[in-house]
């Protein structure tokens, strides 16, 4: 009986592993999108994993998506906890040893991230959700669906409607900074 448990422990830990490696780096994304803290985003990223190990469905047929569905949970259960927003954002520092046209080239791209992350948080949170899941992500409307508890039709509504409203915001930042 001992010698069937340890087997089976054996066989979790390689599909923990293998999900750690196949779906680790988009998650990180995804739970830093939420939450802006690198280190955050890392602690629920771990704790995601953690919570796959203890309770690992057998025979879940989309294990990305229970894996988004578990991340995003502990997110929300951790700001209710702390029911403060979290708003800091870890600053980038540009090496001395920098050439002047890549300085440029990085002030100009961390600008055009800092625009991207701005026009993500004007939108209300199902649409950036949805916009992260599926750009950061990599996820099918479908599996955007199952983690959201929507149809997939309603995923495609919203996902066109958020793209509107960023291209809105985008456009209006540039007229103002002309």
């Amino acid at each position: 009986c001992r010698m069937q448990e340890r087997g089976k422990a054996d066989v979790d830990n390689e599909i923990l592993l293998k999900l750690y490696g196949l779906y680790q780096k988009e998650l990180y994304l995804y739970l830093y999108s939420l939450c802006g803290d690198g280190h955050l985003a890392e602690d629920l990223l771990h704790e995601t994993f953690l919570k796959a190990l203890l309770a690992l469905p057998d025979g879940h047929t989309n294990m990305r998506a229970w894996l988004y569905m578990v991340a995003r949970n502990l997110f929300y259960n951790q700001q209710k906890k702390r029911s403060k927003e979290i708003l800091s954002k870890e600053q980038n520092v540009v090496p001395e040893d920098c050439e002047k046209g890549d300085l440029l080239e990085n002030i100009l791209a961390e600008e055009s991230r800092r625009m991207l992350y701005r026009a993500l948080q004007n939108l209300d949170l199902k649409k950036r959700e949805i916009i992260q899941m599926q750009y950061f992500g990599g996820m099918s409307q479908k599996e955007i669906a199952a983690v959201l508890h929507i149809t997939p039709e309603n995923v495609r509504v919203l996902a066109y409607r958020a793209k509107k409203e960023l291209k809105k915001y985008l456009e209006s930042y540039e007229m103002e900074n002309v």
